[in-house]
């Protein structure tokens, strides 16, 4: 039985492995010969993984920390090889990794969770496969097409309807989004069905008035069913880096986040930013997008995650 929030499957597992390809390639060539049994620990060393790990995306920040925690693990347990720092800087990874959950969403029913993020992350595709994986559940789902400005999106999200067996709550192009929430969650509560997924437009963080106009959706939310919205997931584009960090910052602070969605982690070689990410805002990964059918979602998994990195 699949779980929204639950235990990855088996498969979805490989994939999330498989999703880390290009990261990995990147690090084992450089962190190989770096780690390697019989080499000494000395402030090169020191410096070299300095380096490979900020090229990777792990951020200055988040590695500059990391390098301070080996060298006191390095001191602490009178580490003389190299070869023995792989094994802490891997659990120190595995640690930042396991941000907190922040959610509310136990017992609601409906379950509502708002997907927020940019254009061109694939935030629509994202609900698509959650809604997928819902109905391998056999869980009802109502998706509520709120990103009004763009009728190519409200399309795009009634074709996920269709496959995924959900209902979809739509008005017109230019409609007011908080009356398209007011609808789903209307229809939801008298059909009494589970979740309730809103799409949101794909707006520029920078822009007040458009983050005024998701707090107004978030109130229209709460006062039909108190607490909703109980998760907002931030899909984020994992090829835009350290700019997709500096999206995270101002949607955790505009729009309460719960969590993380990143897509196109399998594009490139930079992955740390899943680290950078859960470290500096303290926000958990919940979903990593593993490509385009609709079962390329994968739920993250931070030992998976962290093995597949150097193994």
């Amino acid at each position: 039985m699949l779980t929204l929030f639950g235990k990855p499957e088996p498969k979805l597992l490989d994939r999330l492995k498989q999703s880390v390809a290009k990261t990995r390639e990147q690090l084992s060539s450089r962190l190989g010969p770096l780690l390697a049994r019989g080499r000494a620990i000395d402030p090169q060393l020191y410096a070299e993984l300095e380096s490979s790990l900020i090229a990777a995306d792990l951020g200055v920040r988040t590695t500059k920390e990391l390098l301070n925690g080996l060298r006191e693990d390095a001191q602490r347990e009178g580490f003389q090889d190299a070869a023995q720092l792989k094994a802490a800087l891997k659990a120190r990874l595995e640690a930042l990794l396991r941000a907190p959950a922040v959610t509310t969403s136990d017992g609601a029913r409906p379950q509502v969770i708002f997907v927020v993020g940019v254009n061109g992350t694939g935030k629509t595709t994202t609900i698509g496969k959650l809604a997928w994986r819902l109905k391998q559940e056999g869980r009802s789902t109502i998706l509520c097409a709120a990103d009004t400005f763009r009728a190519a999106a409200i399309e795009q999200l009634e074709a996920w309807a269709r496959r995924a067996d959900a209902r979809l709550i739509r008005q017109k192009a230019g409609a007011d989004p908080a009356a398209v929430v007011y609808d789903g969650l209307s229809a939801a509560l008298k059909e009494g069905t589970e979740v309730v997924i809103v799409d949101t437009a794909g707006r520029l963080h920078t822009k007040h008035n458009l983050m005024a106009e998701l707090e107004k959706m978030k109130r229209t939310a709460a006062k039909l069913e108190p607490g909703a919205p109980h998760e907002v997931l931030l899909v984020l584009d994992a090829t835009t880096g350290q700019n997709g960090l500096a999206q995270a910052r101002e949607f955790t602070a505009q729009a309460g986040v719960t969590g993380i969605v990143l897509t196109k982690l399998d594009g490139t070689a930079k992955g740390g930013i899943v680290v950078a990410i859960a470290r500096e805002l303290g926000l958990p990964v919940r979903y990593v997008g593993t490509g385009e059918t609709p079962d390329d979602l994968a739920p993250f998994d931070a030992g998976t995650f962290v093995g597949s990195l150097f193994d």
